[in-house]
């Protein structure tokens, strides 16, 4: 099969200096499987409230989303409000209410067991590795986090990170987790625990990759109109962990493809409110873009003279 996400499905409430959206579809699993779903099988795990409309289910089943993992239980569906300033790069948190998360207990139907590609999106890092113990035998995990559990829970997130082949995160949790200020040794510092390759989020910056001893960067595709960035990092992982079940390559070459299909799902995410871009996104639309984002980054080998 392709790919399990194990994350969270929610209601966000956002503003920004474009636009309100109120009590519109999120989670981490949502974006991270609508992205995935354009190149790859994808099956979601997560919990949500009595409060949440069959309409999100329908919409999640129209891009082929198996569902069997999505548990409705009594409750609230976990609720998130932020707010963002004209630096459209960090959000301001004002509201969260975990509701059913709370009550969450990652419990993967016998079908997802053989997975072959793992994605932990942000939950708990406890509930993270209680996933992992449940998967046989994965090609490729990966994982995000997210400030929450690297100041609540950093022992065990660590555990995790331990365990995962590649570790997606932003450059200020790199830096929070490791405590160093400069971006290269807190990648070095993260490496050091065991995954194989750390990804790290810059936003309008783009995406650096690292291995033990190898940097790859891409840049951000440049937009005239960014509305929401909610979802932008979740969005790319899905680009890039689906490209890579669909086509196999883990080689070098093949991951740094992916993280340009990452950054070009990414770049369709930001440009309307919740999942509406990518409800209406069409894949001759993402191939079009890749080509133009390699072209932002093709130049000639020096002429020797």
């Amino acid at each position: 099969m392709g790919i399990v996400v194990v994350g969270t499905v929610a209601f966000d409430t956002i503003e920004t200096p474009f636009g309100r959206g109120e009590n519109v579809l999120g989670g981490s699993a949502t974006y991270f499987s609508t992205s995935a779903s354009f190149f790859s099988d994808v099956s979601l795990v997560a919990v949500v409230g009595e409060d949440f409309p069959d309409e999100h289910v329908q919409f999640l089943q129209s891009r082929d989303i198996d569902v069997k993992g999505l548990s409705r239980i009594p409750g609230k569906t976990f609720h998130w409000t932020g707010k963002y300033g004209y630096d459209l790069n960090e959000a301001q948190t004002l509201d969260t209410q975990l509701n059913v998360l709370m009550e969450f207990r990652p419990n993967l139907p016998e079908s997802y067991r053989d997975a072959e590609y793992l994605f932990l999106a942000n939950i708990d890092p406890e509930l993270q590795m209680e996933v992992l113990e449940q998967v046989r035998k994965p090609r490729l995990v990966a994982c995000d986090t997210m400030n929450f559990w690297i100041s609540s829970k950093p022992e065990a997130l660590k555990r995790v990170l331990q365990k995962v082949d590649i570790v997606v995160i932003n450059e200020a949790e790199a830096r929070q987790f490791t405590g160093e200020v400069n971006l290269i040794k807190a990648a070095r510092g993260i490496i050091a625990l065991g995954c194989r390759r750390l990804v790290i989020k810059r936003g309008e910056y783009g995406v650096l990759m690292f291995t033990a001893d190898s940097v790859f960067a891409a840049p951000a595709y440049p937009l005239e109109e960014v509305f929401d960035p909610t979802g932008a990092g979740d969005t790319f992982a899905g680009g890039f962990m689906g490209y890579l079940a669909n086509t196999g390559d883990l080689s070098e070459d093949g991951i740094r493809q992916a993280i340009v299909f990452g950054s070009v799902m990414a770049s369709f995410n930001v440009e309307d409110f919740s999942l509406n871009r990518m409800k209406r996104l069409e894949y001759k639309e993402i191939e079009a873009r890749y080509k133009s984002f390699k072209s932002l980054t093709n130049f000639r080998d020096i002429a020797m003279p």
